[in-house]
């Protein structure tokens, strides 16, 4: 199995789709390392050369992926926290951030239902 980032790859999966599984990396960013780096795309990860392993490495260092991507959009969350603006108050109170109705929905986001005391009458 091979690591990229710190994370292990599929090794069955093609390497296109083998890509996605690293944080920040999706179809599109894929193709796009792999036509940079010369790496067929329906080759099989366990197919791999050392030499085109190294070639994608190379190309994923290039993009911000994995933790430091999950750093960022952390860092970004407790800013807008911070600044007490609309999506921070959101964020803090555990609600849905983009404008979604929360009054029949959003359990995602809000968790299993309270139960109401003597609702039925």
């Amino acid at each position: 199995m091979a690591r990229i980032k710190g994370v292990d790859i599929p090794n069955d999966k093609r390497i296109e789709i083998s890509l996605t599984y690293i944080y920040g990396i999706g179809r599109q960013l894929s193709k796009k390392i792999l036509k940079d780096a010369k790496v067929n795309l329906d080759t099989k990860a366990k197919d791999l050369t050392d030499d085109e392993l190294t070639r994608i490495r190379k190309e994923v260092d290039k993009h911000l992926v994995e933790g430091d991507l999950r750093r960022e959009v952390n860092m970004n969350i407790k800013t807008k926290m911070e600044i007490n603006s609309y999506q921070g108050t959101r964020h803090k109170k555990n609600l849905p951030v983009r404008g979604q109705r929360t009054n029949r929905n959003a359990r995602t986001r809000k968790g299993k239902g309270k139960v109401v005391a003597n609702k039925k009458k």
